[in-house]
């Protein structure tokens, strides 16, 4: 009873959070003429439920692919579908086809923050649940670890707070790695199939899926089970795709359509302040002038395949949970840096594995969930979600510290670098990693957060001042 009790408020206090984040401003707000994020997923409602499924990816007079055009794969567009469905019941304004371009309103804010509440508490929370009910060590234990990783800052602050709904692909996938987990590949297949087919940048963790399986596969003897094991999955995953482009396969022309506006090479290398290697290249070299389109694409591609190719054939060799957590962790910083139309929010991929380590190694964690939050700085400034940022951040870094002791396992053991420190002993025989560096990079994270709350704090009374001498 006292441990459902515990996961109770544990659940309130991060719904809670995610709820109180949704009162700050979103993506676009009062910004004519494209507004932002927010607009783009108002306006494929209104695209998919006014117009026949065979013009949503295509230019025409009643959709301007210019403005917002669906680039997400059709699950996303099912998904609008859905939710347009339910706007029409509420008031058809909010999706009427032109004239509800720029649609704002406290009612439709409302209701589209539902939605995205709704998909998180439907989608991503249970897996998170499940994925810490699995996870070995005492219930106190699980528990402080489930409520870390569902106050994660980064998914917070862009899905209720910038406005997304990355949510639903980041539980997919967290569902499909359960299903390998409990051995159960059908499900994980399907699972991973659907997180592909909502956002296409799932192939960040395609890669350690693929060389999971099969290892498992070659592991069971190819010539037997194995081989029964592959065509199963291999049926599953091409079903689910069907399933998935069913209307899309009617003509050669509308897959390609699809397929053009998933992977839009004209939109450049990169977008705007993204933590990867060509924008922190561009300081230096102008990469997207110097390079065609055409050579940037195959540049990104051999970077990308070099740096997680190691990771993959280890996986494929020794196909393990644990070494399966890693290649995610591996394979998505991969992509992140080196490949091709890279966003800021991209990055949550790479914390998704990582959220999934937790409770392992704390403090390498509680650090890269920061950084990685810290990296998206600029597009929540842009938003107006400094003061979120500022307290989700340091509500998350108190709850590690407090819960999970993050800032004190900080010997080569519990960080669980006795390995590396073996490996490079080979080469320097007295190699050490000095656990007081760790606690100096502890301090310096603390004494970080400490000074941006501050400086919000000054941000925040500065605005309180300067409305009181206008009144």
């Amino acid at each position: 009873m006292e441990r459902w009790s515990l996961i109770a408020i544990t659940l309130a206090i991060s719904l809670t959070v995610r709820w109180a984040v949704s009162l700050n401003p979103y993506s676009g707000a009062g910004k004519p003429p494209m507004f932002g994020d927010y607009e783009a997923q108002r306006h494929w409602q209104e695209i998919t439920f006014n117009l026949p499924i065979h013009q949503w990816y295509f230019n025409t007079s009643s959709n301007n692919l210019k403005y917002w055009g669906l680039d997400y794969p059709p699950l996303t567009a099912y998904h609008s579908l859905i939710c347009a469905y339910v706007a029409e019941l509420i008031n058809p304004e909010w999706i009427a086809l032109h004239t509800s371009h720029g649609y704002e309103s406290l009612g439709h804010k409302l209701f589209m923050r539902a939605t995205v509440f709704v998909a998180d508490l439907a989608v991503y929370v249970p897996a998170i649940l499940c994925y810490i009910h699995h996870c070995e060590g005492p219930e106190s234990k699980k528990v402080s670890s489930m409520l870390c990783a569902l106050l994660y800052p980064g998914l917070i602050l862009i899905d209720h707070g910038h406005f997304q709904y990355n949510s639903i692909s980041l539980g997919l996938a967290l569902w499909g790695w359960l299903g390998l987990v409990f051995d159960r590949v059908l499900f994980g297949s399907v699972a991973f199939c659907l997180a592909l087919n909502y956002k296409q940048m799932e192939l960040y963790h395609a890669l350690p899926f693929f060389c999971y399986l099969l290892g498992n596969c070659l592991k069971r003897d190819l010539k037997g089970e194995g081989m029964m094991r592959l065509i199963k999955i291999a049926f599953t995953v091409l079903i689910s795709f069907a399933c998935c482009w069913l209307p899309f396969l009617t003509s050669l022309q509308q897959s390609l359509q699809v397929f053009q506006r998933l992977f839009p090479v004209e939109r450049g290398l990169f977008e705007d302040k993204v933590g990867n290697v060509w924008c922190s290249l561009s300081v230096i070299l102008k990469v997207k002038e110097v390079l065609s389109p055409q050579i940037q694409v195959w540049f990104s591609f051999a970077a990308t395949l070099l740096t997680l190719l190691p990771t993959c054939i280890k996986l494929t060799i020794n196909p393990t949970l644990k070494g399966f957590k890693l290649a995610m962790v591996n394979c998505s910083l991969s992509f992140f840096l080196f490949s091709f139309q890279v966003h800021e929010k991209s990055i949550l991929l790479a914390a998704l594995p990582v959220l999934l380590l937790l409770h392992e190694i704390p403090f390498m964690a509680t650090w890269f969930l920061l950084v990685s939050t810290f990296s998206m700085l600029p597009l929540l400034l842009k938003d107006g979600l400094l003061l979120p940022y500022t307290i989700t951040s340091l509500a998350f870094l108190l709850v590690t510290t407090k819960l999970l002791s993050a800032f004190e396992k900080v010997s080569v053991e519990d960080l669980q670098l006795q390995p590396f420190s073996q490996g490079v002993r080979r080469y320097i025989p007295h190699f050490t990693i000095p656990a007081h560096l760790v606690k100096l990079a502890a301090y310096t994270l603390v004494q970080g957060n400490e000074s941006q709350m501050t400086s919000s704090a000054n941000h925040a009374l500065n605005i309180s001042r300067c409305l009181q001498e206008r009144r």
